[in-house]
């Protein structure tokens, strides 16, 4: 068993409130979860900072290349939206000898 985590490092567009935030954060979460419904996606750091947003995806799988592929998809999806940047992205694998 394998354990792909991905984290996104995300810097949006013009916000300048938690609120604008929310509304910016929100729709991409929704997304990855509709793309990639196998995978578990939620914001889980810079909750303080109107501009930055940090966005952990997680799944689970029997092989590593499938967990790879996810993941990568799941960041090609972020990336690929105009009205954010995106600064940097972790990928980790574990399996069950780690």
């Amino acid at each position: 068993m394998y354990v792909g985590a991905l984290t996104l490092d995300l810097l949006l567009g013009d916000v300048r409130s938690l609120k604008q935030k929310r509304s910016a954060v929100r729709p991409i979460v929704a997304e990855v979860r509709r793309r990639f419904p196998a995978v578990a996606v939620a914001e889980t750091g810079d909750n303080e900072l109107h501009r930055r947003a940090e966005i952990g995806v997680a799944v689970v799988s029997d092989s590593a290349a499938n967990c790879t592929e996810v993941l990568e998809g799941c960041e090609r999806l972020v990336a690929g939206r105009p009205e954010i940047e995106l600064l940097s992205a972790r990928q980790r694998l574990f399996n069950d000898e780690d």
